[in-house]
């Protein structure tokens, strides 16, 4: 029987187990487009888009007696990163056991994770002329290719090495960096440091960093405080001490304002990153999924709906600067912006 699932009820007395068929929903079939936004976070459309494109990595495990079509196992993952809520209650509404939405999460989250370097790359070439000119658009601040933050994902303690992931708040999570354009695509990210981690640290150890040091890049990206000065990672001055700092530092206000927005729309559409019962790795692959499935809906313009069950996302407050910002490269090329623009 396909679209069933067995669940076994325990009778002590008779000794033997009776088993219980419940029907699977069909969501594609039950519900509009605009449902499944509120639902899934995506429409039918796109829906059959994650399907196909997920089918060669996921479609082994339907050989299994009564296994899970890989349109099930997208829209179980789907509802679980929509929500974030326990694997059982995903489970009753999409008619499948408890351990098969674990099972599900997990695979199609790796799937998922795989996929990252081919939906999140940094601007090139043709790219870096239309990421200045949104940033532009959106702050009138000159040469921006990209803003750069780090966000918070909360999670369960860890068995292993708890400590590390306790932030500054208090709570345990994974330090997640993010480089996004004007138009909320993610160009870059690292996920994988424990909350302990200043966010500093993070590009500092990346590939990213090391490119960028070593290829200048057409362009800058513009950080918080937290941030070193560079000649391509430009921060506001902490005090502005003549009115063409006091412009450069709005018009970073407005144009870094696009990561700081970011941030909120990823956790609003995936509100399972507002806290993930998991143990780090796992909650490094949902979090990567989710980062995937965001640039695939920014990209198609699938609708950030106003979903009222969904929690409002928990703001990250900027950490303090961690070193000294007067790096004088870094200095002298801020400097030449503000003589030259503001």
């Amino acid at each position: 029987m396909a679209g069933v699932v067995h669940r076994h009820h325990h009778f002590a007395r008779r000794g033997y187990r009776q088993r219980v068929y419940v029907e699977r929903t069909k969501p594609l079939e039950q519900y509009t487009t605009e449902e499944l936004y509120v639902r899934f976070r995506f429409g039918k459309a796109d829906i059959e888009y994650l399907v196909n494109l997920l089918r060669p990595k996921l479609q082994h495990r339907t050989q299994r007696s009564h296994g899970l079509s890989v349109e099930d196992q997208i829209l179980i993952a789907l509802r679980f990163y929509a929500y974030g809520t326990f694997y059982q209650v995903v489970g009753d509404y999409m008619g499948v056991v408890k351990s098969a939405v674990r099972d599900v999460v997990r695979d199609v989250s790796i799937a998922l994770a795989s996929l990252v370097n081919e939906f999140v790359s940094f601007p090139k070439d043709n790219q870096i002329a239309q990421a200045k000119r949104s940033f532009f658009l959106l702050g009138n601040m000159p040469n921006t290719i990209g803003a750069i933050d780090c966000t918070h994902v909360h999670i369960q303690a860890p068995r292993e090495n708890e400590w590390e992931f306790i932030n500054r708040k208090g709570r345990h999570s994974i330090n997640v960096q993010l480089v996004c354009d004007a138009d909320l695509i993610i160009t870059n990210c690292i996920v994988k440091w424990p909350g302990s981690v200043h966010d500093a640290r993070i590009p500092r150890e990346s590939a990213l960093y090391r490119d960028l040091q070593t290829n200048r890049p057409d362009g800058i990206i513009l950080g918080d405080s937290a941030y070193p000065l560079l000649p391509w990672l430009m921060t506001p001055f902490l005090t502005a001490n003549t009115p063409a700092q006091a412009r450069f530092n709005t018009a970073h206000c407005r144009a870094r304002c696009a990561i700081e927005r970011l941030n909120g729309v990823l956790k609003r559409r995936f509100a399972c990153l507002n806290y993930l019962r998991a143990e780090p790795q796992k909650a490094c692959n949902i979090t990567l999924a989710c980062i995937v499935l965001h640039n695939i809906a920014t990209k198609r313009n699938v609708p950030l709906c106003a979903d009222n069950d969904a929690p409002e996302p928990l703001g990250d407050p900027n950490q303090p600067p961690a070193f000294c910002q007067n790096e004088q490269t870094g200095r002298a090329a801020r400097d030449a912006i503000v003589r030259h623009y503001f």
